[in-house]
């Protein structure tokens, strides 16, 4: 079951210009549910957004549908931003933020994002650091919409959320670059963003199984990205598989003989070695 759904992953987010990004959002909870009837939840959301076509106005405007799908989503409907549990690995998987009406803003901006697609909204998802932002791109300019409870932010709001990032990086320009972090994510950094949460979780939890499905989801969308793979391995040696954590390993060292981790990863492989020799 779970090669087949890793298979079926890898046909979603082969294509750039083609990724389904709910559906392929959505298969990402079948590591966490592996009977999960995607085609009942797409349905599912399908009904939604068929009850919301049926208030529009054959002559509504962007901003009308805007408006109606965000009374809709966050007045009707109930999501919101899981406050109390803001970290349980749930907030991530689709079908149970559906279920719960309660996510992360990335997974809730995810479930959003489809039900606008369905009524002829064009918004785009924001890897905005920190907290995953929307579009709507109108005559106007651009409105930027917070996921977490559907407010849309201004100039000065969102310069405001940019400078706690700022001081991290110890950014010393004059005026903050907003443009630069209001560019459209594309569906393949927003399935990555949305993985690379997970993966955080499961690895300050040590949870190397929920860990490792994780990765094998990474290192098929990212496949050009060497430390996926590396930490792919470090997920199977945890688990004592020591033939494919080598093999990832090895991958690795050979790409990045010279990376700052290389010297403590080769310390590593003569015991997987040895590992692999008991199991033979």
């Amino acid at each position: 079951m779970e090669i087949k759904a890793l298979d079926y992953f890898a046909s979603l987010v082969q294509q750039d210009d083609s990724i389904p990004l709910f559906e392929a959002a959505l298969a990402i909870a079948q590591d966490a549910d592996p009977q999960l009837d995607l085609a009942a939840t797409q349905a599912e959301v399908d009904i939604l957004a068929a009850r919301l076509r049926r208030r529009l106005a054959a002559d509504a405007s962007s901003v009308q549908k805007l408006r109606l799908l965000n009374h809709f989503f966050y007045n009707e409907l109930g999501f919101a931003g899981n406050v109390n549990d803001y970290y349980d690995p749930d907030n991530s998987y689709l079908h149970r933020v559906l279920s719960t009406r309660r996510g992360i803003p990335i997974s809730l901006a995810v479930l959003y994002m489809e039900l606008g697609q369905q009524i002829g909204l064009n918004i785009k998802g924001i890897s905005f650091p920190g907290h995953f932002l929307m579009k709507l791109s109108i005559q106007a300019g651009d409105i930027v919409i917070d996921p977490f409870n559907g407010a849309s932010l201004s100039r000065e709001e969102l310069e405001e959320r940019l400078e706690p990032y700022f001081e991290q990086q110890h950014y010393a320009g004059g005026d903050i670059p907003l443009g630069t972090y209001l560019q459209s994510a594309r569906p393949r950094e927003i399935l990555a963003r949305m993985l690379r949460n997970l993966k955080a979780l499961f690895v300050e939890h040590m949870l190397w199984q929920r860990l490792l499905g994780v990765q094998q989801r990474l290192v098929i969308l990212l496949p050009n990205e060497i430390t996926e793979r590396r930490d792919r391995g470090l997920a199977y040696a945890n688990l004592e598989c020591p033939q494919a954590a080598l093999l990832d390993l090895e991958a690795y060292l050979a790409e990045r003989p010279y990376a700052s981790d290389a010297e403590l990863l080769r310390s590593k492989l003569p015991e997987l070695r040895e590992a692999c020799k008991r199991l033979n």
